[in-house]
């Protein structure tokens, strides 16, 4: 959780820049930097108390269209930047916006580490399954057989899940949305920004040029109520059309399956009740094929990495009052060197 101070109400548009924004037209990204902007606004946030961490990738221009604090930094290393700043400066609202290649390819080992610390900012990966800033690669995230410039024959390659990473790293916040669902997503990131800890939210992108459709089987108005689940801590994991159809656990599997309320003597009673605080059931949510899991998937607040940092600080110096740093530097093995 960061706190803000009170300043001047500010709207969405105070949170853009002069800068003329360079995404493709009709790339998902607009969509998310038009929530985000709004969001920052409704939670009251500090222009001057905000900052924005990027790597390399399309998504990675972010800090340039946000009238706040940014770092545009290099290929995978803004979750290492991002806690830099978060030790220094704790008091700072600390966002990282990464890619599905800048975040776990390259940038695959700081994203863990930040993760597993808990340090106490919000990460954003935007998934879009492509390489979309290098023309078209296939990514971590890409499916077995896409075909791309440096797959033309198909990718032979299992591909990650972000969230099931996240919560194998040690995440104590995984959530996911999409890019055009804007109410859901700005609900999404006001859960993810109160969360005390490192935020993971991973976004599902759509790359127009690159990937065009690459998430419709489960996005598009016509399926999304039978292909998504909204997932509400303490209620029922219910979906489709008028809530008819639900997920109940296998106990022979240990897996959710998909029932029909009211068919074969399945009842509401039998539909399990989501649990954010359950890494087990978060995990089992990830791995479902369809529906698929959209919202906070898992929350369970724990002491952040910076906080813990300072308290050691403070204890030490406690225990060692006016220690002398010089001192200290030159107790046990020195020598010196002369002539």
């Amino acid at each position: 959780m960061n706190v803000v101070r009170l300043s001047e109400k500010l709207v969405a548009k105070d949170f853009a820049t002069d800068q003329e924004v360079r995404w493709c037209p009709g790339c998902g990204d607009y969509a998310i930097l038009k929530v985000m902007q709004r969001t920052l606004a409704e939670i009251g946030a500090v222009r001057e108390n905000t900052v924005f961490v990027s790597g390399i990738g399309c998504a990675s221009r972010f800090p340039y269209y946000m009238a706040t604090y940014g770092f545009h930094t290099i290929h995978g290393r803004a979750p290492a930047v991002a806690t830099g700043i978060k030790l220094a400066r704790p008091e700072l609202d600390v966002w990282v916006v990464t890619g599905d290649g800048d975040g776990l390819s390259i940038g695959g080992n700081h994203l863990l580490h930040v993760l597993r610390r808990n340090v106490d900012l919000q990460v954003l990966l935007f998934n879009n399954e492509i390489y979309g800033l290098t023309k078209g690669q296939y990514s971590p995230t890409s499916r077995v057989g896409t075909r791309s410039p440096s797959t033309p024959t198909g990718s032979v390659e299992h591909p990650v899940s972000a969230a099931a990473f996240a919560l194998g790293a040690g995440a104590h916040f995984v959530a996911r949305s999409v890019d055009t669902m804007q109410k859901h997503l700005a609900e999404v990131l006001k859960r993810a920004h109160a969360h005390r800890g490192a935020s993971f939210v991973e976004i599902f992108q759509n790359c127009i040029v690159y990937n065009d459709g690459v998430f419709s089987d489960f996005t598009e108005k016509d399926v999304a109520d039978d292909a998504q689940i909204h997932v509400e801590h303490g209620r029922p994991l219910v979906f489709g059309e008028g809530k008819t159809r639900g997920l109940r656990l296998d106990p022979a599997k240990l897996i959710l399956e998909t029932v029909t309320i009211g068919a074969d003597g399945v009842s509401e009673a039998d539909v399990v009740v989501h649990d954010e605080t359950n890494r087990t059931l978060a995990t089992m949510l990830v791995a479902l094929e369809m529906p698929v899991a959209l919202g906070v998937l898992y929350c369970a607040p724990a002491p952040s990495y910076e906080t813990s940092i300072r308290e050691r600080i403070d204890e030490a110096k406690a225990s060692h009052p006016g220690d002398d740093l010089n001192a200290l530097l030159r107790r046990g093995h020195t020598w010196t060197v002369s002539g």
